[in-house]
């Protein structure tokens, strides 16, 4: 492969992954609020949730491996791994490597829920949160295509969707807290009631 063939590549691979990952992102926060994507039953929201993170992941790995290979520019598997060590341009690929290192945590605590617990599961999974805006940032601060019109319109909708998603988990979320000391006090009012009954 030719080095302008892999520079395609990683760029096409990079606009994949933030449309990819930031369905995901929305699957993710639609199985959290329970609501079912028009055409497939609850669990089908889950299902399709896990499928895209797994095509995501593919995606991701193709897109480091053009880096990798592409020797236009020097990126080493230390610099993957490792953030704010390489030599180019080391404060946008450290954010990539950070988002990285943030979902592989994710994935690999995935693969061992069983083990681990629907607890210590939970907590790591809310670094997919964390993940996707220092991708974001570090796709903005390294991608040549950044500043084209279509890449600052792909960017911008997924940024909306986003943002729109997890003001309605967090809109979900007072919702709940509002709704639950009622309940609550409701319950031990009966549980007062029923045992104040002669």
């Amino acid at each position: 492969m030719t080095s302008e063939t892999l520079w395609y590549a990683n760029r096409a691979t990079g606009a994949v992954c933030l449309v990819l990952f930031t369905v995901v992102v929305l699957l993710g926060i639609a199985v959290r609020l329970r609501a079912r994507v028009p055409g497939l039953p609850r669990f089908g929201t889950m299902s399709l949730h896990r499928t895209l993170s797994l095509s995501a992941t593919a995606f991701l790995a193709l897109h480091i491996t053009t880096a990798l290979v592409d020797s236009y520019v020097n990126i080493t598997v230390v610099d993957v791994v490792v953030p704010f060590v390489g030599d180019y341009q080391p404060l946008w690929l450290g954010l990539g490597t950070v988002s990285l290192d943030l979902m592989l945590a994710v994935l690999v605590t995935s693969l061992l829920r069983e083990r681990l617990g629907h607890r210590t599961w939970r907590t790591v999974h809310w670094l997919a949160y964390a993940a996707w805006p220092v991708a974001l940032v570090h796709g903005i601060g390294i991608g040549t295509d950044t500043g084209a019109d279509w890449m600052t319109w792909l960017t911008v909708a997924c940024v909306a969707m986003v943002v729109a998603a997890f003001t309605a988990r967090l809109a979900h979320a007072a919702r709940a807290a509002r709704h639950t000391p009622a309940a609550l006090l409701h319950t031990a009012d009966l549980r007062t009631a029923e045992g104040a009954r002669p």
